[in-house]
Formats: structure tokens, sequence, C-alpha cells
């Protein structure tokens, strides 16, 4: 079975980019009939919040995603350590006691000489009588994990293809500090092992941590998920955002854009397939496979996204909707080709409940008008009532086009646009309708 994670840090609100990575993996998931999980990387105690965590449970939930498990690193903690304890046994970590001041001076030292702010691994020299030494100094360690040639450092990426990286360009990364505080490349290794994880699908900006990764992996005896790396999301004129980091879910509600809109941009987006509306999951999901995404950046325009927005709710069902909108299902289909958001459905609703605000028309529109108003009286007020009123008027009075509709559709909505009048007309309803007209017919300039 494929299990994915989508694994944010309850630091913050979800933003866009972390939206479209835990939308990948739930696609996959979703594709291959497997386990899409969650997992809450709050190792940061200070930044940590049970509120952020909420958010983000609460923004999976609207937007159709929940998952099918969920795993707070903050409650593995004597995990971590148990394994820390397994590596160091097998001479894959080590202590360091290094002041941040004296590795920068390190890194400065070695940028003078022409060479790579690589670590140089001073604390392999350390004898136990050193380690002695420094605890009975109350200096406590941070521990690294020893980088080697020798363990994988190549791996087939979903997305990327054929990926490594030269371990001995890195410097052995920290994975406790002093404070006995975990960082992010350790602990993730061990959650993907015990969760079961088979697939990670990521940001192009962990590349280097998964070559990292593969090591601990193979440190491990275990077997690594199968990797992809997705390219970053730029903005509408192609450069990196720092709006894009801060736009989430609370501004896609609060613009009134649905769920569907934001799945069906953020599934296409960097793909060859086109970004299309949809009313459902069904399409995305079936049409889903890693190999679509590209390794040029994807852009992501607000613009799109509204105007796909606006499409999908015009072929939106009113059971969909009923719940959210002052409409009756006649009321919904009649207007809903004209409404960008579920807000405006609201305005429309008001224009057919009224009461309306008179145009102000020239005369001979007015007289216009007061004619319509004696035609609307002698006709059946059934679905065909627009269609008998504009043939009749157009045979008494030789208009046409927009001479013949523009006054009527200002008279009876107050609006020069919107939905068709021949499914308004009858929900506005016989006596309002020539009030309506009467009324226009009356106001003047």
């Amino acid at each position: 079975m494929i299990v994915t994670r989508f694994a944010p840090s309850p630091t913050g609100r979800l933003h866009v980019g972390n939206v479209r990575t835990a939308l990948l993996n739930w696609l996959l998931a979703r594709k291959a009939g497997g386990r899409f999980l969650l997992r809450l990387d709050d190792t940061d105690v200070a930044r940590s919040t049970e509120e952020f965590a909420q958010s983000i449970r609460d923004d999976l939930a609207w937007l159709g995603m929940v998952p099918d498990g969920e795993v707070r690193q903050s409650d593995r903690l004597a995990r971590y350590a148990e394994v820390l304890e397994q590596l160091a046994a097998k001479g894959h970590v080590y202590r360091a006691y290094e002041t941040p001041e004296e590795l920068e001076l390190k890194r400065k030292v070695a940028l003078s000489r022409g060479a790579p702010p690589v670590y140089d691994r001073a604390a392999l020299t350390l004898t136990e009588a050193d380690h002695v030494r420094f605890a009975a100094e109350g200096v406590t360690p941070h521990w690294r994990f020893r980088l080697s040639p020798d363990l994988p450092h190549r791996w087939h990426d979903l997305v990327r293809g054929d990926s490594q990286i030269d371990p001995a360009s890195l410097s052995d990364p920290v994975i406790r500090r002093a404070d006995g505080s975990w960082l992010y490349m350790l602990p993730s290794v061990i959650d993907d092992i015990d969760m079961g994880v088979t697939h990670v699908v990521r940001g192009e900006d962990h590349v280097t941590n998964t070559g990292v990764q593969l090591q601990m992996f193979a440190a491990l005896g275990a077997e690594p998920p199968r990797f992809g790396h997705a390219a970053l999301l730029t903005g509408a004129d192609g450069a990196l955002s720092k709006r894009l980091g801060s736009m989430g879910v609370a501004d896609f509600r609060a613009r009134g854009i649905e769920p569907p809109a934001v799945k069906a941009l953020l599934a296409r987006l960097g793909t060859s397939l086109p970004v299309e509306p949809v009313t459902s999951d069904a399409p995305l999901i079936e049409a889903f496979d890693l190999a679509h995404l590209g390794r040029a950046t994807a852009r992501f325009d607000e613009a799109e996204l509204m105007r796909l927005n606006a499409a999908i709710l015009h072929q939106t069902d009113w059971g969909a909707v009923k719940d959210r909108v002052p409409l009756g299902e006649a009321e919904w289909l009649a207007v809903r080709g004209n409404v960008a958001t579920l807000a405006e459905a609201a305005q429309w609703k008001a224009v057919i409940d009224g009461p309306i605000e008179s145009p102000e028309l020239p005369a001979e529109d007015r007289a216009y008008l007061a004619e319509a108003a004696d035609v609307l009286a002698g006709l059946p007020f059934d679905g065909s009532v627009w269609a008998a009123l504009t043939q009749t008027l157009k045979d008494r009075t030789g208009r046409k086009g927009r001479a013949l509709f523009m006054p009527l559709r200002l008279a009876l909505t107050g609006r020069e646009q919107g939905p068709d009048m021949a499914a308004l007309l009858p929900l506005i309803g016989r006596e309002p309708a020539l009030a309506r007209l009467q009324a226009a017919s009356q106001a003047s300039r």
C-alpha cells in the first residue's frame, strides 16, 4: 500500500506552497487507494502552538483532505533518543562542542583559503577524557550525523529523474542541539520508518535534505521511501513571491474561493495537463501522475484562480451550495452563471425579491416600458413569458437588439448585465415585474 505524509510545522498557518505539497501527497495516496497521513513537526516548542496545529487540521478539512492518521513529533522524543543511541554505538553520529561563533570563524577561515565552508570534523579527534572534561565543566554537546561516500547518496527522483549529492561537499548535519532539542533531519527519517511511509513528495528545496536522509535510512538499515521533488511556485510575474509565503486557506475563504477551485488549480500547476473547472475530486485523482510534473517553476496566478472559481460555480449543482446561499434551486440555476463567488448570490436574491431602484431613462424608453407593462399584464405568466413579451414588443414597436432588451433588463433588475431574463422574469413574479415596469416608465431624468 502506498503511504504518503504531509509534515507541516505548527508554527503558522498553511500557505499556498504548503497546500500544494499536501495536495500532491493526498492525490498520490488516493489514486493508489493508499493512506495519507498528517505529521505535525512540532519539536520547535517555542514556536509550535496548538492553535496553529488545529488551524492546519481545519484547513485540510475545508479542502476535503482529511488525513487517515496523525502523528505528533512531540510525542516521540523518547523514540528519537533511543535511535540516537543506536547510531552512536555504530559510529554514525558524534558529539561536538563548537559554539556558533566558533563555527562561523571556521567558515570564514575556510572561505579565505578558497576551501568550501564545510565543517572540519574536529570533534572526531576528541577523546573520552575530553568528553568527561566538557561534562564536568557543564558543557553539553550537540550531535552531528557523519556523512559518508560509502552510504547511499544517489536516487531516482519521481519528478527530477536521476539525482545525487556529494557528501564531501556538505557539513555533517547537526541533528540534536546542545539544549536537547531536535532538528528536522533525523526525526523525519525515524517517523517515515515507523509510519511506513512509502512515498514523499515535497518541494525541490529539499533535494539536498533527501540525499542526507538517504544516508540516515541506510545507517538505520531501513528501506527509504521514494522521493519526488516538485518545482517551487512563483507569482504570476515568474518571480518567487513573499505573497505566496503568506497567502493561504484563510485568504481563499475570505475571498469566496471554493475548495474545488484551489485543488483544480494547484493539482495542475507545473504539469502538462490543462487547468480545468471540476466540481469533484474524481477527475483530478484519475488523471494524477507525478510524471506530469515538470522541472520548470510553476506560476500561481490569483486572477486565474478567481476565473476558475467562477467557472466551477457556473456548473455547480444546487445541492452542493443549498446550505450556503439564500436561494432556492430554480433561483440558483438561474443566477449561477453570473456569480464569481457565492457571496454574489445574495446580491441576485435581492434583485429577485426586490425592491430595486428604478432607473432613470429617456422619454422614449419610458413610453416603451409603459407599453411593456400593458403587454405583460395580458400575457400568461409562465416559463415562456419573456419570449412572449419581447416578441410582442418587437412586433408592435419595431425595436430589436439592445433597444428591445436593455430597457426591460434595466427596469426589471436595475442592472445592465445579468442572468438570462427568460429564467429570471418568472422568479421575479407577475405583480413585482409589473410594478417595476410601471415605476421605470415614470422615472424621468
